[in-house]
C-alpha cells in the first residue's frame, strides 16, 4: 500500500481548506482587537499633535509676558542719513534733537610720488599713535604738538630685501601699529597712504624714520616715509581733511564727545549713529513699538485657535452626520479643552483691565479667539502700561497673574512629565500594549489548533486512504476470481 505524502489524497477531502476555515474562525476575535489598536494608535497621535499645540500656546503666551516685547521700541528720524538710532539695551519711549558738528576720523597721510621700480630706501621706522594739537584756526601751532598715546611705539626694520613700496607697505600691516598702509599706482607713478586703524583725534600718529643714509630728513631714501610734523619732519604729507579728530554733535543744545560715529548708551539703551553733519536739529522719537506688541498678540490667538479647532473636533459629536469625534467622551480631552476656555475668560482683578475683553480680545460659542483692533488701539493710545499689565503682571498668583504668565504656567503644567497629557498618552499606550498581548494569545492559540487539526485531518487522511486501498484490493482480487471460473 502506498503512503501518503499530501493531506486530501488519500480521502479526497479538501483538508488545507477545512483547517484553513477552522482556524480562521478561531482568529475571528483578532478583527476587533487590529480596529481597536488602529483607534487607540490614532487617539495617541492626536495627543501628539494637542501637546505640540499647547507648546505653541504655552511659548506665545510667554511671549507676551516678557519686557523685552513690551518694551520694544520703533525709532523714527528726520533725516536718518545723518542721524539715526538704534535700540541696543534697555531704553524707554522719548524724543529728542540732535545736531552734528563734525563726524570722527582717523588720520589719513600719503606719501610723495615714487617712480614706478625706485625702491625707498632703509633704515627703521618708528610709528608712534597719539595725539597732535594743532591749535585753533585763528591760532595754529606751528609745528602742532604731538602728546603720545598709551601704546608703545612700534618699530619696522626695512632692509635691502624691501625693495619696493608693496614689501613696505606689507610690513607695516603686519606690524600690527595701529595704522594700515595701502599702496596707489595711478598715471603719475606709486604712494604709500597710510590711515588709522581707528577714529578719533587720539588715534593720530607720527612716523619717525632713522635713515639708514645717515643724512637724516633729506626727502632721500626712507626719510620720505617720515611723518613727524612737531620735529618739522614730514616726508608723509595731511590735508587738514586728513587730520584725526573725534566726533562732536549737540543733544537738546548739550555738547557731545565722541571719538567713533556710533555714541554708544549716550542716551540709555540707544545707539545713535551719526552719519554727516548737519545744518539744523535732526529729531529723533521713540515710541512703543505697539505693530510687534499686536503681532505677538494675533501669534497667541492664532495658536489657541489652532488648539481650540483640534479639541472641538475631536471631542464634539455631529448632530448632522450622527458621527462622533476620535475623543468624544474623553474626559481628559475635554478638560483641556474647558479649562483652557475658562482661564482664559477669567478675570485677573487688574484696574482697569481685568479680563481679555477688556482690550477686544473675545470667544465665540465654539471657542474661537478674535480680536477687535479698534478696541485694542485705543487701549494701547490711553492706557498701555494698563495693558501691560494686563499680559505680563507677576503677582506670585495664578489667580491675579497676567494671563501671558498665567497661560503659559498652565500650559507647562499640562506639558509636565507628570502632566495630565503625559499621563493620558501613557494610558493609551498601555492599552495598545494590552491589545498586542492579547494578539499574540490568539495568534499563539490558533497556531496550535491549526497544528492540532492538520496532525488530525492528516492521521484520517492516511487511515481512509488505507481502507480505500484495502477495498480496492479486495475488489481486485474477487473479480479476478470470478473471471477465472467463468473461463
Amino acid at each position: 500500500m502506498a503512503t501518503i505524502t499530501s493531506a486530501g489524497i488519500g480521502s479526497g477531502l479538501d483538508v488545507n481548506s477545512i483547517v484553513s476555515q477552522l482556524v480562521a474562525l478561531e482568529k475571528r476575535p483578532l478583527s476587533a482587537l487590529q480596529q481597536r489598536a488602529e483607534s487607540i494608535q490614532t487617539k495617541i497621535s492626536t495627543y501628539g499633535q494637542i501637546k505640540s499645540q499647547y507648546q505653541a500656546v504655552a511659548d506665545a503666551a510667554s511671549k507676551l509676558r516678557l519686557d523685552s516685547t513690551w518694551n520694544a521700541l520703533t525709532v523714527k528720524s528726520t533725516n536718518a542719513t545723518a542721524v539715526n538710532a538704534t535700540v541696543s539695551g534697555v531704553a524707554q519711549a522719548t524724543s529728542f534733537s540732535m545736531e552734528v558738528q563734525q563726524l570722527a576720523r582717523g588720520q589719513n597721510v600719503s606719501s610723495p610720488v615714487f617712480a614706478s621700480g625706485d625702491a625707498p630706501g632703509t633704515g627703521t621706522l618708528r610709528i608712534q599713535l597719539g595725539k597732535f594739537d594743532y591749535g585753533t584756526e585763528d591760532a595754529p601751532n606751528d609745528p602742532p604738538l604731538f602728546t603720545a598715546g598709551a601704546s608703545s611705539e612700534v618699530s619696522i626694520t626695512i632692509d635691502e630685501n624691501d625693495d619696493s613700496l608693496a614689501k613696505v607697505a606689507a610690513k607695516i600691516n603686519e606690524a600690527n601699529a595701529g595704522v594700515t598702509a595701502t599702496l596707489l599706482t595711478d598715471a603719475s607713478g606709486q604712494r604709500l597712504l597710510l590711515r588709522s586703524k581707528a577714529t578719533g583725534e587720539e588715534q593720530a600718529f607720527r612716523v619717525q624714520v632713522d635713515d639708514d643714509d645717515g643724512v637724516g630728513n633729506d626727502d632721500q631714501g626712507l626719510s620720505r616715509l617720515a611723518f613727524d610734523p612737531e620735529g618739522f619732519t614730514t616726508g608723509l604729507s595731511v590735508s587738514p581733511s586728513g587730520r584725526a579728530q573725534d566726533a562732536l554733535a549737540a543733544l537738546n543744545g548739550v555738547p557731545v564727545r565722541s571719538t567713533t560715529n556710533s555714541l554708544v548708551n549716550t542716551v540709555p539703551g540707544l545707539t545713535i549713529s551719526l552719519g554727516q553733519v548737519t545744518t539744523g536739529p535732526v529729531d529723533i522719537s521713540l515710541t512703543s513699538d505697539t505693530g510687534g506688541i499686536r503681532s505677538s498678540i494675533d501669534a497667541f490667538i492664532k495658536a489657541y485657535n489652532d488648539l481650540n479647532k483640534t479639541l472641538l473636533e475631536n471631542t464634539r459629536y455631529e448632530e448632522s452626520t450622527k458621527t462622533a469625534g476620535l475623543l468624544q467622551g474623553d474626559s481628559t480631552a475635554v478638560s483641556l479643552r474647558n479649562t483652557l476656555r475658562t482661564l482664559v475668560t477669567s478675570s485677573n482683578q487688574g484696574s482697569p483691565f481685568s479680563r481679555l475683553s477688556d482690550i477686544g480680545i473675545t470667544l465665540d460659542r465654539e471657542g474661537n479667539m478674535s480680536l477687535n483692533g479698534s478696541r485694542l488701539d485705543a487701549a494701547f493710545k490711553d492706557n498701555f502700561a494698563d495693558v501691560k499689565t494686563l499680559f505680563a503682571a507677576d503677582t506670585g498668583s495664578q489667580v491675579t497673574n497676567g494671563f501671558g504668565l498665567k497661560v503659559r504656567n498652565f500650559a507647562t503644567s499640562i506639558l509636565s512629565f507628570e502632566g495630565v497629557v503625559n499621563n493620558r498618552t501613557s494610558a493609551l499606550q498601555r492599552s495598545i500594549d494590552r491589545n498586542q498581548t492579547d494578539q499574540d494569545r490568539i495568534n499563539e492559540r490558533a497556531a496550535r489548533v491549526e497544528a492540532r487539526l492538520k496532525a488530525q485531518y492528516t492521521a484520517l487522511d492516511v487511515k481512509v486512504g488505507q481502507l480505500t486501498a484495502l477495498s480496492n484490493y479486495v475488489t481486485q482480487q474477487f473479480g479476478g476470481g470470478n473471471t477465472n471460473k467463468t473461463r
